[in-house]
């Protein structure tokens, strides 16, 4: 067992990893219909939307489900 003490994450750089993860999950749940680009774009949009947000604990979940309703939305529709 390691005796370091583990240094706190700071609180955006915990939402940039979750985002980060976010991306890469939509993607791979996508890739049949959509390029990573356009997945990173809906996730980066998405994202825009809760910049003020003033409580972040479910922002990355907020954003996952934006990105994927307006990927899916646009597949159903033939296309962006």
């Amino acid at each position: 067992m390691s005796s370091e003490p583990t240094m706190p994450v700071e609180p955006a750089a915990r939402e940039a990893e979750a985002i980060r993860r976010v991306t890469e999950a939509v993607a791979d749940d996508l890739a049949d219909t959509r390029d990573p680009a356009e997945v990173e774009q809906a996730v980066e949009e998405a994202h825009r939307h809760y910049a003020d947000a003033p409580v972040r604990d479910f922002v990355p979940i907020l954003v996952e489900r934006e990105a994927r309703a307006k990927l899916t939305e646009t597949n159903d529709e033939g296309g962006s």
